[in-house]
Parts: C-alpha cells; sequence; structure tokens
C-alpha cells in the first residue's frame, strides 16, 4: 500500500481520491507517521450517499403552497388583526 506524505497528497488529492474510488487504498502520513488510511466506497456505501431524491413520493406539496397564509399576512402587514 502506498504512503503520501500530506503535503504530497494535498498537491495530488484528485489523482489519488480517483485512483482510491477504483479500488487503491493508501495512507497519509505526517512526518513520517502514519495517519489515516483512505479506502474507496463499497457500493452499499455509494448509493446510500446518494441523496437527491430520496423522499420521492413521500411529500405533496399543496398546488396553493405559494399563496398559504397570504390573506393573515397581508391583514398584519396592514395592521389589522384578526
Amino acid at each position: 500500500m502506498q504512503t503520501y506524505n500530506i503535503h504530497e497528497a494535498k498537491t495530488k488529492l484528485s489523482r489519488l481520491v480517483e485512483e482510491a474510488a477504483r479500488g487503491s487504498s493508501f495512507i497519509i502520513a505526517k512526518a513520517g507517521k502514519p495517519m489515516v488510511k483512505v479506502l474507496p466506497l463499497s457500493e452499499t456505501e455509494r448509493k446510500s450517499a446518494q441523496r437527491l431524491g430520496f423522499m420521492v413520493d413521500e411529500i405533496l406539496i399543496p398546488d396553493d403552497f405559494d399563496s398559504l397564509g397570504a390573506s393573515e399576512i397581508l391583514a398584519l402587514m396592514e395592521g389589522k388583526s384578526e
């Protein structure tokens, strides 16, 4: 397993991340002492990280959402209270 010093890892971060994503793990060291091990995510971990759209069909937004409470807000702005 390849070891990179922090400075070298910062310089090569994009390439190292790509290599890790393809399955190549590596270690980042500070002053020659191993600090962290970078591993690729498993397929399950990759799928669970995809959050966009995770609640499709779980929440319904009413058609009048943009005008909800409009009359009450207008009354408050005009100084009227109900």
